[in-house]
């Protein structure tokens, strides 16, 4: 066996396996075996501009950082005012003055039609969208416009701020991220219940199930955005150190401390895609710089009349049209 084959072996294994692969074990073994892929170049966005949802701590944060050490100018999308305002700062006193700070709570789709017209009204064309943004409640919660949350947020927002953004993103090769994460493998595409109207709630389940409605919608966005010259992409960061893990599974944070990733681990991936030329095969799921197949198990394989379903609901609740403006 090469040492390619055989390197590709143990990275799905390591994937497979879930917490080997997840966990920073799994990154550093990926990184030390022959085959990973090359950095993408040190001012692959010199010049460019991208935009970060949910931007005010953790992986958002992270993001930002990072795409600015690549040279772009990048756009804080914050709930906080006060937060995005410290960390645009940090950030400022890190990479000099590329960072414009946009406040939006993304859970209500009103805000997210004024963000979308305040960004497309003033800013140049985007080089990258991450989709980052997230809220893991503990009882079913409803956004303004009466959508269960974590669908609102983690679905129907960042497909409609792409949607208004479409001009900006237009034949600028641009790549649209959204943040998953690998808890969508336990679950499988509630089409027929998006808004988690039945049974007793859980909120890791709910989240679970809006990350797998992500997933499974990809090709569905890939083909609908892409004749705007946009590359869509979903990426799991495995198990990171994030504010949002300690406050919402804190004793999952308690017993997985020890191995979980840290902040650059988990959005090593989110950043290759964003900036790494050529642009890989859209559509896709990616953790740790390979694309990941969409379901591990028969039970949660969607079939393509589900996803059609799903896709339908999201059209109606955001009034779209058959085809992209």
């Amino acid at each position: 066996m090469t040492g390619e084959r055989l390197a590709r072996a143990v990275d799905t294994t390591l994937d497979r396996t879930i917490a080997p692969g997840y966990s920073k074990v799994g990154y550093l073994v990926r990184k030390a075996l022959p085959g990973w892929p090359a950095d993408p170049s040190p001012h692959a966005l010199a010049g460019r501009h991208a935009l970060v949802t949910g931007a005010s701590s953790g992986l958002g944060t992270q993001t930002a950082d990072e795409l600015a050490a690549l040279g772009a100018h990048v756009h804080l999308v914050v709930r906080d005012s006060d937060k995005g305002r410290s960390v645009q700062d940090r950030l400022v006193a890190t990479h000099g003055d590329r960072f414009t700070l946009w406040t939006a709570d993304l859970g209500d789709l009103a805000q997210v039609e004024r963000l979308a017209t305040g960004i497309a009204a003033t800013a140049p064309p985007l080089a990258a969208l991450v989709h980052n943004a997230g809220a893991l409640p503990a009882q079913r919660t409803l956004s303004p416009q009466e959508h269960e949350l974590t669908m609102a947020l983690h679905v129907l927002a960042p497909v409609l701020l792409t949607e208004r953004l479409l001009p900006t993103l237009d034949g600028n090769d641009a790549r649209v991220l959204f943040v998953t994460s690998g808890g969508m493998y336990a679950q499988r595409l509630r089409d027929d219940d998006p808004e988690y109207r039945r049974g007793d709630y859980s909120g890791t389940t709910a989240y679970a199930r809006s990350k797998r409605a992500q997933v499974e919608l990809l090709p569905r966005l890939q083909e609908r955005w892409e004749a705007a010259g946009v590359s869509v992409y979903a990426t799991h960061p495995g198990w990171a150190d994030t504010p949002g893990v300690l406050d919402s599974l804190p004793t999952f944070h308690r017993v997985t401390g020890p191995v979980l990733r840290d902040l650059h681990q988990g959005a090593d991936t989110t950043v290759w895609l964003a900036a790494v030329e050529p642009a890989p095969e859209g559509g896709t799921l990616w953790h740790d710089r390979r694309q990941r197949p969409v379901a591990l198990t028969p039970r949660t394989r969607s079939t393509a009349a589900q996803v059609d379903r799903m896709w339908r609901w999201v059209q109606d609740q955001l009034d779209l049209p058959d085809r992209a403006a």
